[in-house]
C-alpha cells in the first residue's frame, strides 16, 4: 500500500465510528471470526481498544491484519484501522492508483 493509499483511506476513516470493542479478554477466537467476517463486507473498519484491555493496541493490530489477512492503516491511542481489499467486482473502496513516477517523483542533485 503506498503512503497516498494510506492517506485516502485514514481520510475516510476519520468519519468512521468504531464497529467492535476489544476489552478484557483481549482477541478471542470469536472476535477475530467477527471482524474478519466486518472486512469481507465493508473493506476498511476501525476497532477501539477498550480502556480495560492489557495489551498494547499497536500489537494488537499486527495480530489481527495478520489472522484476518488484511492491513493496519493506522493505530491512533486505542483506535485501530483497517483495510482488507475487496474481491474483483464486489469492491466498495477504490483506492488511487500507485503513481509511475518510480522511487520520489523528482530528480535530486
Amino acid at each position: 500500500m503506498t503512503s497516498k493509499q494510506r492517506a485516502y483511506l485514514m481520510g475516510l476513516a476519520m468519519t468512521m465510528d468504531p464497529i467492535f470493542q476489544i476489552g478484557k479478554n483481549s482477541l478471542t477466537p470469536e472476535s477475530t471470526a467477527a471482524i474478519a467476517e466486518a472486512l469481507e463486507k465493508r473493506e476498511l473498519i476501525k476497532i477501539s481498544v477498550l480502556q480495560n484491555c492489557m495489551d498494547d493496541p499497536r500489537e494488537l493490530a499486527q495480530i489481527v491484519s495478520e489472522r484476518t489477512r488484511s492491513q493496519v492503516v493506522q493505530v491512533i491511542g486505542k483506535k485501530i484501522v483497517l483495510y482488507k481489499e475487496g474481491k474483483e467486482g464486489k469492491k466498495k473502496i477504490e483506492l488511487p492508483k500507485p503513481s509511475r513516477s518510480g522511487a520520489g517523483g523528482k530528480a535530486r542533485g
